[in-house]
């Protein structure tokens, strides 16, 4: 499985690329945040940012997660990839429901450098567990730049081998496992379908892939267009991704799992869905994993979000076009359980 060549850079100024206008309401949604969401992180500033960013979404107690008894939530520590720590996963589900339940093995954003495993529960939980009776097991995967590639991406298939081969204890289906995430996530669950296909791991349902990260390279089109136009630019995209494959990043043997959208053969993966805004930076590097999934013969559903940044439905939940992603989501995975007999 050979890698693709970079695909070629702009060859002007980004900012003189027309770029895609937002939504209305996306767009006054975007206005109205404070400077500091907006600001590049850099090596400098990365820690303060994501203090920033721990104070901002704050991590909820189990307590406040079984919100009044609706679900039955239980902290787990299972074992880590070969010498490194164990694993934290955050079951979840509704309260009351016999199983075995599907599965949603969900990996929360953060640029790979932020983020936890709790603060993502409350929406996944009334978006999707509660309307479609599934289980939730979130993984707390160790961050960079204190863990780089592979130990978070090993942490998160540590988990999954647990999840299936405990699937009976967890009164979950091990047929009916899908793995999930946005952003970050995204791009860790793109990468964990790879792992678990070329391992021979545990086989999953289908993959949930929400303006997933996938390219290291920063050489797409929309990187460049759409850089410093919302809420993400090239120096906080370089910042990361150096974060997170150190020495790794940019080279041209890195390993596609660090990068999914570096591998050219994506045959055998479960079914995808991909998320992606028009006006968001990872546009280009989404459609293009789309496409490649279709050119292996695979099954993919794409939707690209007119004139939606990235994390536009968490800053304008109330948007129309925000109302539509979550419906479309839900209605792939209910789709999806449908056909596999659930």
């Amino acid at each position: 499985m050979s890698e693709d060549p970079a695909p070629n850079p702009p060859d002007r100024d980004p900012q003189t690329y027309a770029a895609p206008p937002f939504d209305p309401e996306l767009g006054a949604a975007l206005a109205a945040l404070a400077t500091g969401p907006r600001e590049p992180v850099t090596p400098d500033n990365l820690q303060e940012r994501r203090a920033r960013d721990a104070a901002s979404r704050p991590r909820p107690t189990v307590e406040a997660l079984r919100a009044d008894g609706r679900f039955e939530v239980t902290e787990l520590s299972v074992p880590g990839p070969p010498g490194a720590p164990d694993v934290t996963l955050v079951s979840a589900r509704p309260a009351g429901l016999a199983g075995p339940l599907p599965l949603l093995y969900y990996l929360h954003g953060g640029a790979m450098v932020m983020g936890n495993a709790w603060s993502v529960l409350p929406r996944v939980l009334s978006e999707w567990a509660l309307p479609l009776g599934l289980a939730v097991l979130s993984v707390e995967y160790r961050l960079a730049p204190e863990t780089r590639y592979p130990g978070p991406l090993e942490d998160c298939y540590a988990g999954l081998v647990w999840a299936v081969e405990h699937a009976a204890d967890l009164d979950v289906d091990p047929d009916r496992v899908i793995i999930g995430g946005k952003s970050a996530g995204g791009g860790l669950a793109a990468a964990l379908a790879l792992l678990a296909r070329d391992r021979g791991g545990p086989e999953v349902l289908g993959q949930l892939l929400l303006c997933p990260m996938l390219d290291d390279r920063n050489s797409t089109l929309s990187s460049h267009q759409m850089s410093g136009r919302g809420l993400w630019d090239l120096t906080s995209h370089t910042t990361v991704w150096k974060a997170a494959l150190g020495d790794l990043h940019g080279t041209a043997d890195l390993p596609y799992y660090a990068a999914p959208a570096r591998a050219t053969d994506l045959s055998g993966l479960p079914p995808a869905y991909v998320e992606v805004g028009s006006a968001e930076m990872f546009r280009d590097e989404d459609i293009a994993y789309a496409n490649a999934i279709w050119r292996a013969g695979g099954q993919a559903e794409l939707h690209v979000w007119s004139g939606a940044y990235h994390g536009f439905d968490g800053i304008a939940p109330k948007a129309a076009v925000s109302r539509d992603a979550r419906d479309a989501r839900t209605r792939w995975l209910r789709r999806l359980l449908a056909q596999s007999g659930a």
